[in-house]
């Protein structure tokens, strides 16, 4: 592994409790901006339906919106949920985007619904969708690459953009498609890392050179907030972790304020089963963290790491990301 790799950024674009959506999404900027200003590859969001505490629903109109802001930073989905999606929709979307903001532009592709039945329902989609995942990713790949001029369908804009495509994923399901495709892999060991290991050996055995990639490139996922002290980003992370219990309950919600006292919200057995859905997290000060990321960056090598803070105070968010380049792990442009 090299002695420092790229970092990036993946939003959900929280809204915190007793913010308005508008309020949210100006928080988003800023803090694209912030990672773009202490010198981050990308910032990516996440498709999300449903869900009162997430605005990035709509995840390339709120792209552009980021694009507009910022001016070097790649930007892109982490990821859009293609069963949810027609290829040739996705592929004009994400054209546009290409359109307006030239090679900054990512697209990380899902197979998981990342919603609800009801939800799935109201999109006009089936659970069934997510069984042509393979063969949708191929003919978005086709939409969008060099070869639709004789097509009788074309996406305009989009065709010839070649925009990166990525494969996420937390089985090895999605480690071996993107190995036979010969893409990169975005493992979310942020939220479901028990298959991290197997998963990133599964696609780095499998992997199959292509005209998009020459060798296996994996990034990995983490939840990654920096304070001045323990105790400061501990507190903050409380936020991710009541979110966590809400989601398992079927509960609904804005992005819950922190809390001193999580022992009175969460049973033995929903702690045990956050704190092993977010164990790979990294709370805490700069000399806290450190010592453990390195760790954890040697042990799976991988060639980028993604990080979320999903968490209700905002200047934390920011403290976060301004505290990051002394970490010294990473290269920052």
């Amino acid at each position: 592994m090299n002695n420092t790799i790229p970092l990036s950024f993946l939003d959900l674009a929280p809204v915190p409790e007793g913010k308005t959506i508008a309020e949210g999404i100006a928080q988003t900027v800023e803090t694209a901006q912030q990672a773009e200003k202490f010198g981050l590859n990308r910032y990516w969001m996440a498709e999300h339906h449903n869900m009162p505490g997430i605005s990035s629903a709509a995840t390339s109109v709120l792209l552009s919106h980021i694009g507009s802001q910022t001016k070097r930073i790649r930007i892109g989905a982490g990821g859009v949920m293609l069963p949810n999606h027609a290829p040739l929709v996705i592929a004009e979307q994400f054209g546009t985007l290409h359109a307006l903001y030239g090679d900054r532009v990512d697209l990380g592709l899902g197979r998981a619904p990342g919603t609800g039945g009801a939800t799935f329902q109201a999109l006009r989609r089936q659970m069934k969708d997510a069984e042509r995942f393979p063969q949708d990713v191929q003919e978005l790949m086709y939409f969008l690459g060099d070869g639709t001029d004789d097509s009788p369908v074309q996406a305009f804009p989009g065709a010839k953009s070649n925009i990166p495509i990525w494969i996420l994923g937390s089985s090895l399901f999605g480690a071996t498609l993107a190995a036979h495709l010969g893409l990169p892999y975005v493992f979310a060991s942020h939220f479901a890392p028990q298959m991290l290991a197997q998963a990133i050996s599964t696609y780095r055995e499998q992997f199959k050179p292509s005209a998009y990639l020459d060798k296996p490139y994996v990034m990995l996922a983490a939840n990654l907030l920096l304070a001045d002290d323990d105790a400061t980003a501990n507190y903050h992370f409380t936020s991710a972790q009541q979110s966590f219990v809400r989601l398992r309950r079927g509960e609904t919600g804005q992005m819950p304020k922190p809390t001193h006292d999580m022992d009175n919200i969460w049973s033995t057995a929903e702690k045990m089963m956050v704190d092993s859905a977010l164990s790979v997290s990294f709370i805490g000060s700069v000399e806290t963290v450190k010592p453990k990321l390195a760790e954890f960056l040697a042990q799976y090598q991988p060639d980028e790491l993604i990080v979320t803070a999903n968490v209700y105070d905002q200047a934390a968010r920011l403290r976060s990301l301004e505290l990051t380049p002394e970490l010294n792990l990473f290269t920052l442009q």
